[in-house]
């Protein structure tokens, strides 16, 4: 049985249990915080979460392991069988994890956490989201999913990276994220009720 350790408040630990659940997978939840002791450090090398073991060897990182999980479970597929449209969902996904939530997160500790920021930082981060959300929204397809007509793992990114980073920018800028967007505001409302998300969500609020 695959092992998933982590948190459930980390985004990506949600979007790996999400797509176990969605390709009913048998998982165990192991609780481990992301921390530099050596027994993390041997599942994750950056000591982040979530990672999974299998058969005693450790994967880290969300994309690696999503790939994994979609090779020992091919269906649902979560990404196209067209060589093309494959890459384009995870040109999306990419777009959506670097460009928008990883840029948001610089500033997690202080909207989150209780920490500081300058308002250098702060304007900076603004800056970049905003550009990456252009870029998010030159590819998102939303008919009616992320990047076409099912379910997949841009959608995933869309919903566990964008809500994310939808927080963060409302509590430092003071701004909604994606009300320039109504598509994509649409999507996340119609992803929170995809089955395996809102399995997560429910388990999560009942820890």
């Amino acid at each position: 049985m695959i092992k998933l350790y982590g948190l459930r408040m980390s985004n990506y630990y949600s979007l790996v249990k999400a797509v176990m659940i969605e390709k009913g997978l048998e998982f165990e939840e192991v609780k481990a915080p992301p921390t530099q002791k050596e027994d993390n450090l041997a599942r994750s090398p950056m000591g982040k979460m979530p990672s999974i073991e299998v058969n005693g060897e450790y994967i880290s990182e969300s994309l690696a392991i999503v790939s994994y999980l979609e090779r020992i479970q091919p269906e649902p597929a979560l990404l196209p069988a067209d060589p093309v449209a494959a890459a384009k969902a995870l040109e999306l996904a990419l777009h959506i994890k670097l460009d928008v939530e990883l840029a948001a997160r610089r500033l997690l500790p202080a909207a989150m956490f209780g920490g500081t920021a300058s308002d250098e930082l702060i304007e900076t981060t603004r800056q970049e989201v905003t550009r990456g959300m252009q870029a998010v929204s030159q590819l998102m397809v939303c008919k009616p999913y992320a990047a076409g007509a099912t379910f997949g793992i841009a959608d995933l990114y869309t919903y566990y990276s964008m809500g994310l980073a939808s927080a963060i920018s409302q509590k430092m800028f003071d701004a909604d994220l994606l009300a320039d967007y109504p598509q994509i505001s649409e999507l996340m409302t119609m992803l929170a009720s995809h089955p395996s998300i809102a399995q997560v969500t429910e388990e999560a609020a009942a820890k």
